[in-house]
């Protein structure tokens, strides 16, 4: 029959989800040490736990020698073997049984603490196991409680974090709430292993992606690039590898089912998902997803730089609000892309025709610096004739509206972008 010690040890190891062995070595070491507080401090305790009797034995150990120098862990070669007989030799060790009952309420208190700070440990580490390996795997939280604009979630019975930067800006939660995230990273500190969690990276689209097309589960359709900025948009390459099925169309799904599923998931953020091609043209004329381009030439291979031409009506949603578009599109594809209307590319023929190309630097050629903003938004206003910031800030904001593709969002980003008006007398 299980004694009480045994049935502890069980129920603990059960409930923790831990090695029955952690939790005996726990208590072996609480007894050795309440042991060392009531015996001789100089004897060599040890204590082991009886699997047959269900209880903690306590011995003193000593070493057999030839000549004894520590009476308390030493024992003489001549007093082993009158005790045990010939078969006892120097180097050997004895073991001398000491009562355990003289331990009482010390050791039952150590014993609790140890076993406490043991399964403590035990836990940590083996949630930080389990979920090292899970790094990349979606998985349903509950919100817990608010912290300093992080969210804490429980996973199960394990406790995760949502950092800030890892909310997308268009979702907000109340306590209670069920929220899927992506593992992101696993680190251990003072309280314990973190679990990182998070709703912006690009993986958590990608696995959504996996759970609701069983093309890419199965592994017939495959996502070749995935860039998000999360809470707006999203771009998605997808591969096929067998001729007859359309990748596009199989994650889009039957009247757009599966792709809404995930946008609803994702809180209205839109998704591109565009054909993957190995032709960095085709790609990229591809990526610019829903605009329509009419030509695209290389302009330096080596360093990835493309030159897109529009039509004037296409300019603005082949730039996006903020230049979002083009710029999850150069994400996606790897390679710089510089976008021209119909009427840019006129105007710089022109000024080409008109030789100015030999002469000096112009001033529709030089650099335009202003913080934060895009490179084809930039390309637009010098194609507009706002070759610096003192240009832009006495045009104003109605003047700048009139740009093709620049909507208000666009003209108060330039404007702050380009600084307060100097003061004239």
């Amino acid at each position: 029959m299980a004694t009480e010690l045994q049935q502890m040890i069980d129920v603990v190891a059960k409930d923790k989800g831990i090695d029955p062995s952690i939790v005996v070595g726990a208590i072996e070491d609480a007894y050795l040490a309440a042991a060392r507080k009531v015996f001789k401090e100089e004897e060599d305790l040890r204590t082991r736990f009886n699997l047959d009797t269900g209880l903690v034995e306590l011995y003193a150990v000593k070493q057999i020698v030839e000549a004894v120098a520590d009476p308390h862990r030493e024992i003489a070669l001549a007093d082993a073997q009158a005790e045990y007989g010939e078969e006892a030799e120097a180097g050997m060790e004895i073991e001398f049984p000491k009562e355990t009952d003289k331990l009482g309420r010390i050791a039952a208190q150590t014993a609790k603490q140890v076993i406490a700070q043991r399964v403590r440990e035990a836990e940590r580490e083996k949630i930080h196991g389990e979920f090292s390996q899970r790094v990349g795997e979606v998985v349903n939280a509950l919100v817990k409680r608010f912290e300093s604009g992080d969210l804490i979630v429980e996973i199960g019975r394990v406790e995760g974090q949502i950092p800030r930067k890892e909310q997308s800006r268009a979702e907000n939660y109340a306590i209670g709430d069920r929220v899927r995230a992506v593992i992101k990273t696993v680190t251990r500190n003072a309280k314990g292993p973190q679990v990182v969690l998070s709703r912006t990276d690009p993986a958590l689209l990608i696995k959504l992606f996996e759970q609701e097309v069983p093309e890419i589960y199965d592994g017939t359709v495959m996502i070749r690039g995935c860039v998000r900025e999360a809470g707006d948009r999203a771009k998605v390459a997808v591969f096929s590898r067998e001729r007859d099925v359309d990748p596009v169309g199989a994650c889009v799904g039957m009247r757009g089912t599966r792709v809404q599923a995930i946008i609803r998931e994702l809180r209205g953020e839109k998704i591109d998902i565009v054909e993957w091609s190995e032709d960095p043209v085709d790609f990229v004329t591809k990526a610019l997803s829903p605009a329509r381009v009419q030509r695209v030439t290389i302009v330096d291979d080596e360093a990835r730089v493309m030159e897109v031409l529009v039509e004037d009506r296409q300019l603005s949603l082949a730039i996006g609000k903020k230049g979002q578009n083009v710029r999850l599109a150069a994400k996606l594809t790897g390679w710089k892309i510089d976008i021209k209307s119909d009427e840019d590319k006129k105007k710089e023929v022109e000024l080409q025709l008109a030789g100015l190309e030999f002469g000096e630097t112009s001033e529709a050629e030089a650099p335009l610096m202003l913080p934060d903003i895009h490179d084809e938004v930039i390309s637009q206003l010098k194609a507009a004739g706002y070759t610096s910031a003192d240009k832009i800030r006495e045009a104003g904001a109605e003047a700048l509206a009139a740009i093709p593709g620049f909507d208000a969002e666009t003209v108060e980003a330039v404007l702050a972008a380009a600084g307060p008006a100097t003061m004239t007398e």
